[in-house]
């Protein structure tokens, strides 16, 4: 064990060598704090794991050396180093004694991220120090600038009087509009875009030629009159410091964003410059560690303002600073995006992004992304546009136009790989505030993303990525993102990404867990569901357990998951560890999940024995370690008879009923749902809807979608049969016939995780596994089955398949393409 000082600039930290890891060192202000039931010792009651907490002990530490001596007691739960936490008094509310210190505010692995996302968050004081106000002075007068345009251009008393035709998106000249400014013209004030045109209430629709608004109005005209009053009700409200009235105004109900905006603008010492009521409700727990679910949008903002004015740290602060500070210190965005982008054939215009910070994208023809409402309008143009170019092919025009949109919705802190070829990484860079911007003045590739390179990132990969030569712009998996940042070059290594860049879908789902506290995910068979939520628990649970040896990116089935799941699952000696995986099956029972009697083996034979069942174990676990994590995965979760499994802890289950103590009918003791267990499930729907599960489970429980990917099939053919056309042809036959729910999942066509590529491996997957599933959802029915296949596979008369070789069966499935193409 060793101490070394840090940076100069951070001296009131230091990093501290304990073991075979460094970790940064908070330092004791002379008192220490004790939660009622955790184990840990720490040193900051503004800690996330004390913040709001009840019961809590507190012990003076005068020599500031409680956290370094309880250390040096003994190894971790060893019995000298509980005895030492017993003679000094470390023991919380509940009797139970500290034999560890925080990984928050006494030791913590060294913060990665420039602004914390994704990282352990900073304490408030320490964030203080660290934070760059100059950085944030410049931010702040290139806002004050865009705020007095704004006001120039559309001055307050305007209002009143201020024509449709000037406020709304859609319309001839739009770029003059109040709308395209605060979406695309002021992104130093902060982000509304992405989504479509609704959160501005009312705007023309061009592919429908006609006006948006609430069909509660007659017209355009007397909607806009309606929404402007709404505006000008809400100027009088702000001005008067009443600015939670401002939820009382229902004209602008639908475009909180919008209005926080335009309100910030004109009254900048009112509000501050946050758009998003549940980062407003995270600043606000973060500040003061009150539960604000409560309360409406408007509301939210004035008491975050509150919060801010009567804190002495920040008198003076202006609404920018602070905003930049909070949102450096403590980011709420989860989820930093990953692209590839190639900047034209061969890079071409590799230069010209380089000198100019941005990287730009054809397509030219359908004209500036901010001239459409809405995603759907502009892939409605891009088909028109391109139809003869890609021979009508719809999958191919959906899959462009959206490659083409894709640049509209990153967001500042997105990374773009820019790519030459399959194996060459020429940098990377990240997507600045401005974003988007069509460069009319390029000879082409005119829709530009602008974004800060970062040329230490320059590479070849070890393996190419084949089918970057057939997309211009695709996610990044978050493996290949590991192996990036693992092979890049330069002097100094920058730091990492501010999160641990993962799967999109990781992120969705770590959002319904952290609301609801359990998730479902379902969809059709052959969609990954089990495969995505293996690989989304290591990534999620080793975040939050801070393994150091554990591969959060591990592949499924690969040494390295593998041990990443023992690791996880290991129990040490506790009645579960923190990844626990069940299946259900229709003899699953409430004895298996909760307690029960089973007979065991005794002295004299069997004996009936209460025994704890699985939740119930993981619940114990859990309840006995209440800084981490313990999540229970269910495989096949709709196979079971949920409301007899779960029983009457399925009101527990609720994040507001976590903790709350229910007695179980057989052993009669005390129970209760830790809030630090997590539930995911997995569900099929071709073998039952989410319609037929029991309404009490289905509302208790968060419900992701996981729908067939064609992308994961981009550039992948077999002969002349292209993979993902031809899954999207039999899913639109399906479709017609059937329903959503049993379409066929991309996982048929891939083998140890990329796509089959020989003849008989394709046509192996369609005899040995599609085949059989749609004459199941034929139920024998021939002409249905014609219907998914074609002719050439299915001989109707005669109710059966032809014997195709698998050369002959591949030729048949090139024709279901070709008809399709011919649609």
């Amino acid at each position: 064990m060793g101490v070394a000082s840090k940076d100069s600039d951070s001296s009131s930290f230091e990093i501290f060598r304990y073991g075979d890891r460094d970790y940064e060192l908070i330092p004791s202000r002379g008192v220490v704090y004790l939660t009622r039931s955790g184990r840990a010792l720490h040193h900051r009651p503004d800690c996330m794991y004390v913040l709001g907490g009840q019961g809590l002990t507190t012990r003076q530490d005068p020599q500031r050396d409680l956290w370094r001596r309880l250390l040096d007691s003994g190894p971790v739960n060893s019995p000298s180093r509980r005895d030492f936490a017993l003679a000094q008094e470390l023991i919380g509310s509940d009797g139970v004694p500290a034999t560890n210190t925080c990984e928050q505010c006494v030791l913590r692995p060294p913060a990665l991220g420039e602004r914390g996302r994704g990282a352990r968050r900073l304490l408030i004081d320490d964030a203080l120090l660290r934070f760059d106000h100059d950085k944030a002075a410049q931010r702040a007068a290139a806002a004050s600038r865009e705020v007095e345009g704004v006001r120039r251009d559309f001055p307050r008393g305007g209002w009143p009087t201020m024509p449709l035709q000037r406020y709304a998106l859609g319309v001839p000249d739009y770029k003059s509009t109040y709308c395209y400014r605060l979406e695309y013209g002021t992104p130093e004030l902060g982000s509304i875009a992405g989504g479509n045109a609704r959160k501005h209430i009312i705007y023309y629709r061009r592919d429908h030629q006609d006006w948006y608004h609430d069909p509660a109005f007659s017209d355009e005209n007397e909607a806009w009159s309606h929404l402007r009053q709404g505006f000008l009700d809400a100027f009088d409200a702000a001005e008067n410091g009443q600015i939670a009235d401002i939820d009382k105004i229902e004209a602008l109900r639908s475009g909180i964003a919008l209005t926080a905006k335009t309100l910030y603008i004109y009254f900048p010492d009112r509000l501050l410059p946050i758009y998003s009521r549940d980062h407003v409700r995270h600043f606000i727990s973060l500040l003061s560690g009150e539960n604000t679910t409560q309360l409406s949008s408007f509301a939210t903002l004035a008491r975050l303002k509150q919060l801010v004015d009567e804190d002495d740290r920040f008198a003076d602060w202006g609404g920018q600073e602070m905003i930049d500070f909070l949102y450096w210190w403590d980011d709420p965005r989860r989820r930093t995006t990953v692209v590839k982008i190639a900047p034209g054939h061969d890079a071409k215009y590799w230069s010209d992004c380089l000198d100019g910070g941005y990287i730009c994208v054809g397509w030219d023809d359908v004209g500036d992304l901010t001239a459409f409402t809405s995603m759907e309008e502009f892939a409605a143009r891009f088909e028109a546009v391109y139809a003869e170019e890609y021979r009508g092919n719809r999958s191919k025009l959906t899959q462009k136009a959206k490659e083409v949109w894709r640049l509209l919705e990153l967001q500042a802190g997105d990374m773009v790989v820019a790519n030459r070829g399959t194996s060459e990484i020429l940098a990377v860079g990240t997507v600045t505030e401005s974003g988007y911007l069509w460069r009319e003045d390029r000879p082409e590739l005119k829709h530009t993303l602008v974004v800060d390179w970062d040329r230490s990132y320059a590479m070849r990969l070890p393996e190419p990525q084949n089918r970057w030569a057939f997309v211009t712009v695709t996610d990044v998996p978050a493996s290949l993102w590991q192996v990036i940042e693992t092979q890049r070059s330069g002097p100094v290594a920058k730091q990492q990404p501010e999160v641990p860049v993962g799967e999109p879908l990781w992120h969705v789902l770590a959002d319904a867990l952290e609301r609801r506290g359990q998730v479902i995910l379902f969809g059709p068979p052959g969609t990954g569901k089990t495969y995505t939520c293996l690989r989304f628990v290591h990534w999620w649970l080793g975040q939050r357990l801070e393994h150091p040896d554990l591969d959060l990116f591990a592949e499924y089935g690969s040494a390295a998951f593998d041990e990443a799941q023992a690791k996880l699952s290991d129990r040490k000696g506790h009645p579960a560890g923190h990844l626990t995986r069940v299946t259900f099956h229709p003899a699953y029972g409430y004895e298996d999940f909760i307690e029960g009697f089973r007979p065991v083996a005794g002295g004299e034979g069997l004996n009936l024995t209460l025994v704890d069942g699985v939740f119930k174990r993981v619940c114990s676990a859990a309840a006995a370690d209440p800084d981490h994590p313990y999540m229970l995965l269910i495989d096949e979760i709709n196979r079971g008879d949920l409301p007899k499994i779960f029983g009457e802890l399925i009101t527990l289950l609720e994040k507001d009923k976590r903790g709350l103590v229910v007695d179980l009918p057989q052993s009669g003791a005390a129970f209760t749902v830790p809030s630090n267990v997590f539930i995911m499930g997995t569900m099929n729907t071709a073998d039952r809807s989410i319609r037929l599960i029991d309404s009490a489970i289905r509302r208790r429980f968060g419900w992701v979608e996981l729908m067939p990917d064609v992308t994961v099939l981009e550039a992948a053919n077999v002969g002349n049969v292209e993979l993902g056309p031809l899954l999207d042809e039999l899913n639109r036959r399906i479709l017609q016939k059937l329903d959503r729910e049993r379409q066929i999942g991309h996982s048929y066509f891939l083998e140890d995780g990329k796509p089959v590529d020989s003849e008989a491996a394709l046509a192996a997957v369609i005899r040995h596994e599609i085949l059989p599933l749609l004459q199941e959802y034929a139920y024998d029915d021939y002409n249905m089955l014609e219907h998914f296949l074609g002719p050439k596979i299915v001989d109707v008369a005669k109710g059966r398949l032809y014997d195709l070789s698998d050369e002959d069966l591949v030729d048949a499935l090139r024709e279901l393409q070709v008809e399709a193409d011919l649609r």
